[in-house]
């Protein structure tokens, strides 16, 4: 039988020069991401429109109010979580205020630009992400069935609305990611990225193992 059950969303990148915040999803009971690494964002209330859900959602999980958060792409997840079709709005956010807060969605971490794609990321994510880092917009679709990647299909456009790039598709076997690492709760004894020993320099915590490196005042 089809499923006709629709879930609408916003997912959020916010930003500082190099590093994006994300979402390490290890708090929640039952939670389908459940030690996925993801970006802030939520489902839509009654009546909000994806710029004002996008701010409320970022707002709720970290404390940060986004400032004209930039929409990037939309993105349709056809019966992802077996229950409902999912449509999320990607938004970056590089201008914000306030401090962040204990969220309960997960641990926030303030995350190198050129160490996201090494986190624990659902498979399609790592073909978005660096999407999100360009001027463009995109229309995608992720195909997922019980949790496993199948491919997914793009459109780009350029700022002025016309077509940037020829649509594509892949299927699951051409895009097979090359490292996903298991994460356990983190702590400041154990890296976040390999699982090594690490030490404690000038307000840094560096790992002796890999080198990633994170500041002492990350959750």
């Amino acid at each position: 039988m089809a499923n006709n059950s629709l879930k609408l969303a916003t997912l959020c990148y916010v930003q500082r020069p190099g590093q994006t915040l994300m979402l390490h999803r290890v708090k929640r009971a039952n939670d389908y991401h459940e030690g996925k690494w993801n970006g802030l964002g939520g489902k839509f209330e009654q009546g909000e429109s994806p710029e004002e859900c996008v701010v409320r959602e970022v707002y709720e999980e970290s404390g940060l109010r986004c400032i004209d958060p930039a929409l990037r792409g939309q993105i349709t997840f056809p019966n992802f979580d077996g229950e409902a079709d999912w449509y999320v709005w990607l938004f970056v956010a590089q201008d914000w205020t306030g401090q962040l807060i204990d969220s309960e969605e997960g641990r926030l971490a303030w995350i190198d630009n050129e160490r996201l794609l090494d986190l624990n990321l659902w498979p399609g994510d790592r073909m978005f992400i660096p999407w999100m880092f360009e001027e463009r917009y995109f229309s995608a679709k992720f195909l997922y069935q019980d949790g496993d990647f199948q491919g997914y299909e793009a459109t780009f456009y350029s700022p002025g609305g016309r077509i940037d790039r020829e649509s594509y598709r892949h299927q699951a076997e051409e895009v097979k990611p090359d490292f996903v690492p298991v994460y356990e709760a983190v702590d400041d004894t154990y890296c976040w990225l390999c699982g090594g020993a690490v030490s404690k320099r000038h307000c840094k915590i560096i790992c002796s193992q890999c080198g990633f490196t994170r500041d002492c005042s990350d959750p």
